[in-house]
């Protein structure tokens, strides 16, 4: 054949294979502007052109009619990918010839590829005719194929259907589909067989069976036609079945994918991972699966990387079983077991990669050999498939999963490995996660707990009791803290703060914090000043961890109180906490109004301090705010609860605490740390406290003397009187040479002695080193020397200097009047 290409002939060249007879049919190729760009012998016999007389040229030039409806059509379709339709060309000797043309749009912007069948110039073939063929490609088509008449009653089948069915037409001829399958599934195609016959329409089934001549299930799609006689009533039902088997296992392994990644990891928990693993693949992918982890994957911070060597020791995570209680496990969950090299699990982890065995395998084998229990298992259950995969994330091996079948009959498959390898890996991923949010968490809770007070200090001015609970698995360790710190002069500070975030860092921060409060309350610091101090140093701390170019990244809330049991006044300030709850000894409970100054790590607001009386008895409920909300209820729910739970007191204080935590707490866990400081307070009275103004003048040093030696006489305390004077005298000599007046003195009798010296000066005293000639400089020295502890303190009139005396054994530590 002639040809005359511009390269379309090559983009279509497809068609022009040498074993086909090319003059059968009529093909040219047109470009996008409408030139001919290839014209071959069938288009030469349709029209008597020559290929050379019409390429190169429009094409419209072949139109009878270039203006008639047709071809409008024609260049309305240049657009579409495809286009059909019959236009009337003109022959080369000038007679019209209307061609039914088929046009394909080439590759983007390619030439238009025109066919049609050109007129035969030899005799019509020979061979069966039209009738013949078809009634051939019904009985050799590769479909099964039936037909049922209007009883529902086979009339006939082809001989695939007769293949798949295991029955030959003769023996099925005239039995209804139920009676040929006798499965359930059988009824239910025949209830769609006879809504068919009824209905004239087609419908669309797919099923999942074993047929009675194959030897396993096959996935079919179904679809059911009604066969209609000339009058249009339906005579019949035509039923073709297509194997679909590959592309239904393909689309369950896309659901068992997408199930895995719905149920897997819903926790950071390892061994709940690890079942969930072995749940999403029974019976989906075997009949019996369990999951193995490495026994030291929770004892070292870091497992190596790289295969293993044999034997491993391994400990059973999971397991599920098609059975209840998955009886073919002969390791118990939670028990650790020693792998040896020739078996399946150590193979793949070896490998790094699944393996598939049959249970005749030599390895299977050998392995039974040195676990004669494991031989036994295979055997009583039927298992003849064993699928090994290695759990595997980010390098490292973190155990293995291993799948069995015995009910199902195929042995695991190529693709079941890969399936299930992409499972593990998936699995693998939120193991890795939860080990190392474990190790974490775990270390974050050590370092929390080792930062928190062991026990609380049981000073006098209070009886305290405590809980703190860290928050639940998923959300690590916070930096929630509580503390009592006793301060001079019997008075007490009750602190509770809450870190923001959690884990390690906030952990840290939470350390420093009490660390720096407990510094500060040693200075004696007021509430607020003591709050402003704090803020600066959270500052400080976002500054040093680069946690931000903006305040507040790092940030706290803080409840800072201080208790007198002398006063009986309680200052407290508040940077961003829950105000304190406060019980008084008729049962009422009020929120105090503590001015609720920002959070600390805002910087540049001020905190401000409140003042109240507290009752005898009275208790203190201070507490951070993972007690009150978070579980779809308020703040002012959560205060109405924990009112009620202080109102109705459990005996001692830890029985409150005790029912203040059922009553606001869930109990599938709390979502944030929960720390809870109950403090009743105790008062002194004026029996235990003794007081005197001291002129300024050096003569009233003996009359101190002599006052403190008359009291602690009435209170039986002579051993203690020579020391007292010494004390008494060093302070009071001190406050008249160096302080300004008024100066006064004040005893304190509690669990110990206590010296006050007040004055109005600002001033705070240092002790130094006196030399050797040197006739004062001594007296705070030797005030050291003969105290427990001393120090000083600022006020609002000045300062406070104390000293605090242990009694000695055998002395009266408490009086019956102290409450």
């Amino acid at each position: 054949m002639e040809r005359h290409d511009n390269g379309s002939a090559q983009e279509w060249g497809g068609f022009a294979d040498a074993g086909f007879d090319e003059t059968g049919t009529a093909r040219a190729t047109v470009s996008d502007d409408g030139t001919l760009t290839s014209w071959n012998e069938g288009a030469h016999r349709l029209l008597g052109h020559a290929p050379a007389q019409v390429v190169g040229r429009p094409a419209a030039e072949l139109l009878a009619h270039p203006g008639d409806t047709a071809t409008a059509e024609v260049r309305r379709a240049r657009t579409q990918p495809r286009w059909h339709g019959t236009v009337t060309l003109r022959h080369r000797d000038g007679h019209e010839v209307p061609v039914r043309i088929l046009a394909h749009r080439g590759p983007p912007q390619g030439d238009w590829l025109l066919v049609t069948a050109a007129p035969r110039a030899e005799n019509p073939p020979t061979g069966p005719d039209d009738e013949t063929l078809v009634l051939w490609a019904y009985a050799q088509s590769p479909c099964p194929i039936a037909i049922y008449d209007a009883g529902l009653r086979l009339r006939k089948a082809n001989i695939e259907m007769t293949r798949v069915l295991g029955l030959s037409e003769a023996e099925m001829r005239g039995l209804r589909l139920t009676e040929i399958g006798g499965k359930l599934q059988s009824e239910e195609l025949e209830t769609v067989l006879h809504q068919v016959l009824a209905t004239g329409e087609r419908r669309d089934v797919e099923t999942y069976l074993r047929a009675g001549g194959e030897a396993k299930e096959h996935a079919w799609s179904i679809r059911y036609v009604a066969l209609r006689g000339n009058d249009g009533q339906v005579e019949g039902v035509c039923l073709a079945s297509h194997d679909i088997t590959e592309q239904y296992l393909a689309r369950q392994r896309l659901l068992l994918l997408s199930a895995a990644s719905e149920r897997i990891g819903s926790t950071l928990d390892i061994d709940q991972t690890a079942q969930e693993l072995a749940d999403v693949c029974v019976p989906r992918l075997a009949d019996y699966a369990s999951v193995d982890l490495l026994e030291r994957l929770d004892q070292e911070e870091e497992l190596p990387s790289g295969p293993l060597t044999g034997p491993v020791r391994l400990r059973r995570a999971a397991r599920r079983s098609i059975y209840e209680g998955s009886p073919e496990s002969v390791v118990e969950v939670g028990k650790v077991d020693s792998y040896p090299e020739v078996s399946p699990m150590v193979e793949c982890l070896l490998a790094e990669r699944p393996v598939i065995h049959a249970v005749t395998d030599p390895t299977i084998a050998a392995w039974g050999a040195l676990k004669p229990d494991r031989a036994r298992t295979l055997h009583r259950y039927g298992i003849h498939s064993i699928m090994s995969v290695p759990i595997r994330a980010r390098g490292t091996t973190l155990g293995v999963a291993v799948f069995a079948r015995h009910r199902t009959p195929e042995p695991f498959t190529h693709d079941d490995a890969l399936l299930a390898e992409e499972i593990t890996t998936r699995a693998a991923v939120c193991v890795d996660n939860a080990r190392r949010f474990t190790r974490e968490r775990d270390t974050a809770l050590a370092l929390q707990r080792s930062l928190l007070p062991r026990s609380l200090p049981q000073p006098a001015a209070v009886e305290v009791a405590s809980r703190y609970l860290p928050a639940g698995p998923c959300a690590g360790a916070g930096g929630d803290w509580f503390d009592v710190i006793p301060l001079s002069g019997e008075r007490v500070a009750l602190v509770v703060g809450d870190v923001v975030g959690h884990g390690i860092e906030a952990a840290a921060t939470m350390g420093r914090l009490r660390t720096a409060v407990r510094t500060l309350a040693d200075v004696d610091l007021p509430p607020d000043e003591l709050l402003t101090h704090l803020d600066d140093l959270v500052i400080h701390l976002a500054a040093e961890t680069g946690a931000g170019e903006t305040t507040g990244d790092v940030g706290a809330t803080c409840l800072y109180a201080v208790y007198d049991p002398v006063s009986h006044r309680c200052s407290l300030a508040a940077a961003g906490h829950p105000a304190p709850a406060l019980t008084r000894p008729d049962g009422s409970v009020q929120f105090l109004p503590v001015p609720v100054g920002p959070p600390l790590g805002v910087g540049g607001l001020p905190f401000e301090t409140m003042e109240t009386e507290l009752p005898e008895n009275a208790v203190l409920a201070l507490y951070t705010n993972g007690l009150m909300g978070g579980w779809e209820r308020d703040v002012d729910e959560g205060r109405l609860l924990l009112a009620d739970a202080l109102a109705h007191p459990v005996g001692t204080l830890d029985g409150t605490c005790d029912s203040v935590l059922r009553a606001l707490l869930p109990s599938q866990g709390v979502l944030d740390d929960v720390a809870l400081l109950l403090a009743r307070v105790r008062t002194l009275d004026a029996a235990h406290v003794a007081t005197w103004d001291v002129p300024a003048d050096p003569a009233y040093v003996a009359r101190s003397r002599r006052d403190v030696t008359a009291r602690l006489t009435e209170w039986g305390l002579d051993e203690a009187v020579f020391t007292t004077e010494l004390v008494v005298s060093e302070l009071v000599t001190n406050a008249i040479r160096h302080a300004v007046p008024p100066i006064q003195l004040r005893l304190i009798h509690d669990h110990a002695l206590i010296c006050e010296v007040s004055d109005a000066s600002n001033t705070a005293p240092h002790m130094r080193r006196a030399r050797t000639f040197d006739e004062g400089g001594r007296g705070l020295l030797l005030v050291a020397r003969l105290s427990q502890r001393w120090g000083s303190r600022q006020t609002t009139e000045g300062k406070t200097i104390w000293s605090e005396q242990t009694l000695p054994v055998g002395l009266p530590t408490e009086f019956p009047g102290l409450t």
